[in-house]
């Protein structure tokens, strides 16, 4: 499998990826309730728009329009049947905006959580739970994905399966953790043992992180876990824009391009090779992050006291203050008897 992503950091250094999809999707007239897939089919042309947005804004990285694309998420659009055809029209629109581009952008095909519960939790069993990736990314690859990115996962087993489906079609793949739960996955996934949800799979991945979580300062501080434990990784964050806020029925993010900017820097400081934003983050945003990073050079290791000074408060506790759902050597130990 060829890995477009250590080819471009090996020319750049270090990667942008691109902001927000239904952030943006909303602002284009995106209903509540409705899945942003389907629109590959019925508005293109505001696909296009979005990855277009991106792409100028800078992105080395843009992801399909897919994030809900397996057949388990397209079941409550009665759309499960379409499977195939709406993934590959995803690639398709992300691939014909990144064709035209004046410098080399990734295509990189957005796979979300199934929304199902795992066994011995809920009734998929895993190799379900592999079958349904499979299909999703077999769509994603035949319309032009380069790479397979597993995002906002909770489920170490989860991470695995959509992996493992990522390997059978033959797409190399990265995968990101929702560090959501007092610093930890839902399913209680600390940062700094991220790395190992795959292990012993016939890939490695060619990239691992975080997205989404709460803020931009809970996302520094998780990549600083990730970090410390295997300072050799090609680590994702994909921090949301600041801190969601209602006013109103309408969610607003908190986060300034400048703020967004040295959330960048602290990336890369922080050990980060790839970095991009997640909900709330704007075209504007973006553009702010790819000046950040072009004029940056790396400067020492932050601690979580500067993300705090320089980016704000943690609205979470950290991951070695909350203690663990299940124990991290019994979820390792699982694994290997897989």
């Amino acid at each position: 499998m060829t890995n477009p992503i250590d080819a471009l950091i090996a020319e750049k250094g270090v990667l942008l990826a691109d902001g927000a999809t239904g952030t943006n999707l909303f602002a284009l007239g995106l209903e509540a309730g409705e899945a942003p897939e389907i629109w590959n089919e019925s508005a293109p042309e505001k696909i296009v728009a979005l990855h277009q947005g991106f792409v100028d804004a800078g992105a080395d990285i843009i992801l399909t329009n897919s994030f809900g694309g397996t057949r388990h998420r397209l079941k409550l659009h009665h759309a499960q049947d379409r499977v195939h055809e709406i993934n590959r029209r995803a690639a398709e629109i992300a691939r014909s905006v990144a064709d035209k581009a004046d410098r080399k952008v990734i295509v990189a095909g957005s796979v979300g959580p199934t929304g199902e519960l795992l066994q011995p939790l809920g009734a998929m069993t895993y190799d379900e739970a592999v079958a349904a990736f499979v299909e999703q990314i077999e769509g994603l690859k035949a319309g032009g994905a380069e790479v397979a990115w597993i995002e906002t996962m909770s489920a170490p087993d989860e991470i695995r399966a959509a992996a493992e489906a990522a390997i059978k079609v033959g797409l190399p793949y990265t995968y990101t953790g929702s560090f959501d739960t007092a610093g930890r996955t839902m399913m209680g996934l600390a940062p700094k043992h991220i790395h190992d949800a795959v292990d012993g799979l016939a890939q490695a991945p060619v990239g691992v992180g975080a997205n989404c979580g709460v803020g931009a300062s809970d996302i520094l501080a998780s990549l600083l876990d990730m970090s410390e434990a295997k300072p050799d990784a090609t680590i994702i964050v994909k921090g949301n824009c600041g801190i969601p806020e209602f006013r109103g029925t309408e969610i607003h993010y908190s986060g300034t391009p400048d703020l967004m900017a040295d959330y960048a820097r602290l990336a890369i400081d922080g050990g980060a090779k790839i970095v991009g934003g997640c909900c709330g983050t704007s075209f504007e945003h973006l553009a702010a992050m790819r000046k950040a990073i072009d004029a940056h050079t790396k400067g020492s290791r932050p601690s979580v006291e500067d993300v705090v000074t320089r980016i704000g408060p943690l609205r979470n506790k950290q991951a070695n203050q909350s203690g663990a759902v299940e124990g991290d050597g019994a979820r390792r130990e699982r694994r290997r008897a897989r």
